[in-house]
C-alpha cells in the first residue's frame, strides 16, 4: 500500500488521515469533520481496502455511500488503483442501465461505491443483498441529508450486518448527521480539524460589484487570465446559457446539472480534466460532484442563498493545500444579503470593484475545438446559426449561397414558364390565341396543348363541333375558358 501511494507522489498524511487511519484500521467507529479536499478519500479508502474480505455473489462486503454519481465515480476510481488486483470495486449510480451493474453484482463485487437511491432499486429488484456487509462509509453526509436521501441511508444501514463497522466524514456534525452518529454508531472515535474553515483554508474569496449585463464578460476575463475555473448558476437552463455564451466569446465552456444525461456529464467532466474545457458551468446539484485535481478558481455567478451552498461550491478550489480564488459576483440588489449570508458562516467580507489584472494568471488555453457542444441540441443550434449568419437573415436557403428553388444547373436553361410571345408546344395559332401564353408567362387554366391544333376552337382539349354555347355560334375563337354546356374532354398530360 505504501509502494502504490508512493508511486503516485503520496508520502506524507494530511491531518485527517493522521487521525482517523489508525483506528479504523483497528475496527473503531470513527466520525470525521474535516473541509472538502483534506483527503478524506484515503482516509476511508486505506481502511476499506485492507479489511475487506472476498465477497459471494450478489452480497457485498463494503459499502461506500455518496450523494452524487459524480462522486460516486471518482471514489470508484480511487479505490481501484488503492485495491489488489484480485478485489472487486464497483460504482452502482443512477442514469445508465442496470444490466452492467446486475451483471457485476452477479460475478461478486467486494467494496461497492453507490448513491443511495440506485442501490434501493437495485435490492428491491432482488439482486443484491446486504446482510454480508461489515464496513460502511458515508461520504459527504451532510450533503445526503440536504437532498433528502437519509430515509433512505437509513433503511440502507438496517439492512447491513448488525455488526459492522461504520466511518462517517462530512463538512458539518450537526442536525441530521448527528442522528446518524447517534443511532447507528457506537463509541465512534470523533475528529474535527482545528480551525478547519469549510471552504478550505488555501482559497482566497473575493466580492466583487458586477451587475447582471456585465457578467459573461466578466467571467470569459477571468477563465482567460486564471485557467480552470467551475462557474456556478443558480437553474439549469442559465448554466446550459452561460456555457453557450462563453463559447461564443472563445472560451471552451461545458455545462452539468440534473438534466444532462449520465454520458453528458461524465463527458463534460473528461473534457473539463484534460483541457478541452477550459470552464465548467454547473448547478448547486453538481457543487459535490466535481472533484477534478487543478481548478484554480470558483465564480459564484448566481449567489446563493444558503450559506452551506457557498461553502460547498467554494470547496472545487483550494483543495488538499493547494491554492485557489472564490469570486463572487454581486449584484446592486444583493449586497445586503450576501453580508447578512458570509457573517453567518464567520466571515467579514468587503464589495469592491472587479481587479482582473491583480489574479493569478493560470497556463495558456488551450485551443479549443471547432464545436465544443455539450449535445445534438447544441450543435444543431450552432449549425443553424452559421446558416443564418452565411445567408443574410433567412434560415431557409441552403448554406453557401444555393440557388433559389426552380433553378437549374449552371448554363442550363431554367424550369419556369417560357417568355412571352413563345408558341405552344406544337399549337399553330390560327389567326387567333389559342389558349397560348399570357403577358407575364402563365398560359390559362394551367394546362398545357398536346400538339393539337386550335381549328377555331379553344385548345383546352375540347373537339371542334361540340355542343353550341348559348347565345353564340360555336367555332368562333375563345380565350377564357368552356361557357356553360361545353363539355370538357379528358385532359391529358403533356411533357415538361
Amino acid at each position: 500500500m505504501v509502494r502504490s501511494l508512493a508511486d503516485r507522489g503520496i508520502e506524507t498524511a494530511f491531518p485527517i488521515q493522521l487521525a482517523t487511519i489508525p483506528p479504523a484500521l483497528a475496527g473503531r467507529d470513527v466520525c470525521g469533520r474535516a473541509p472538502t479536499g483534506s483527503g478524506k478519500t484515503l482516509a476511508f479508502g486505506i481502511p476499506a481496502v485492507l479489511r475487506v474480505k472476498r465477497a459471494k455473489p450478489h452480497r457485498p462486503r463494503a459499502l461506500v455511500l455518496a450523494p452524487t454519481r459524480e462522486l460516486a465515480a471518482q471514489i470508484c476510481d480511487e479505490l481501484r488503483m488503492l485495491a489488489d488486483r484480485d478485489q472487486s470495486v464497483e460504482s452502482f449510480y443512477g442514469g445508465v442501465r442496470f444490466g452492467n451493474q446486475v451483471r457485476a453484482l452477479k460475478a461478486g463485487v467486494d467494496i461497492a461505491v453507490a448513491c443511495p437511491g440506485r442501490m434501493a432499486d437495485l435490492i428491491n429488484q432482488g439482486h443484491v443483498d446486504l446482510r454480508d456487509v461489515d464496513l460502511v462509509v458515508l461520504d459527504e453526509a451532510d450533503r445526503m441529508a440536504d437532498m433528502g436521501f437519509l430515509p433512505e441511508v437509513r433503511r440502507l444501514l438496517d439492512a447491513c450486518s448488525k455488526k459492522r463497522q461504520t466511518l462517517l466524514f462530512s463538512a458539518t456534525l450537526d442536525g441530521d448527521v448527528d442522528v446518524i452518529v447517534k443511532g447507528y454508531m457506537t463509541n465512534p472515535v470523533r475528529h474535527e480539524e482545528a480551525g478547519a474553515d469549510p471552504d478550505g483554508p488555501t482559497a482566497e474569496h473575493v466580492f466583487w460589484q458586477i451587475e447582471r449585463p456585465d457578467r459573461i464578460g466578466m467571467a470569459t476575463q477571468i477563465v482567460a487570465k486564471v485557467g480552470p475555473t467551475v462557474v456556478f448558476c443558480r437553474t439549469k437552463r442559465g448554466a446550459d446559457r452561460v456555457a453557450k455564451q462563453m463559447r461564443t466569446r472563445g472560451v471552451s465552456a461545458v455545462a452539468i446539472h440534473g438534466d444532462r444525461s449520465q454520458n453528458q456529464r461524465e463527458r463534460a467532466l473528461e473534457d473539463f480534466r484534460s483541457g478541452d474545457a477550459r470552464a465548467i458551468v454547473a448547478t448547486d446539484v453538481a457543487a459535490r460532484g466535481i472533484h477534478v485535481d487543478g481548478v484554480e478558481c470558483v465564480i459564484h455567478f448566481d449567489p446563493t442563498d444558503d450559506p452551506k451552498d457557498y461553502v460547498h461550491r467554494s470547496g472545487r478550489t483550494g483543495r488538499a493545500g493547494n491554492a485557489g480564488v472564490v469570486i463572487s459576483f454581486v449584484p446592486n440588489e444583493m449586497r445586503r444579503d450576501l453580508v447578512r449570508q458570509q457573517k453567518s458562516i464567520g466571515r467579514e467580507i468587503q464589495i469592491v470593484a472587479p481587479d482582473v489584472a491583480n489574479l493569478t494568471e493560470g497556463e495558456p488555453q488551450r485551443a479549443p475545438r471547432k464545436v465544443h457542444s455539450g449535445d445534438r441540441n447544441d450543435q444543431r443550434r450552432d449549425r443553424r446559426d452559421k446558416e443564418r449568419s452565411s445567408n443574410g437573415s433567412s434560415g431557409r436557403n441552403r448554406p453557401g449561397g444555393s440557388k433559389p428553388k426552380g433553378a437549374g444547373p449552371s448554363g442550363s436553361k431554367p424550369r419556369g414558364p417560357k417568355p412571352v410571345g413563345a408558341k405552344p408546344n406544337g399549337v399553330k395559332p390560327n389567326g387567333a390565341k389559342a389558349n397560348g401564353p399570357r403577358p407575364g408567362g402563365s398560359k390559362s387554366n394551367g394546362s398545357k396543348p398536346n400538339g393539337s391544333k386550335p381549328n377555331g376552337a379553344k385548345a383546352n382539349g375540347a373537339k371542334a363541333g361540340s355542343a353550341k354555347s348559348r347565345g353564340g355560334k360555336s367555332g368562333g375563337p375563345r380565350s377564357n375558358g368552356p361557357r356553360p354546356g361545353v363539355h370538357k374532354a379528358r385532359r391529358t398530360s403533356s411533357p415538361r
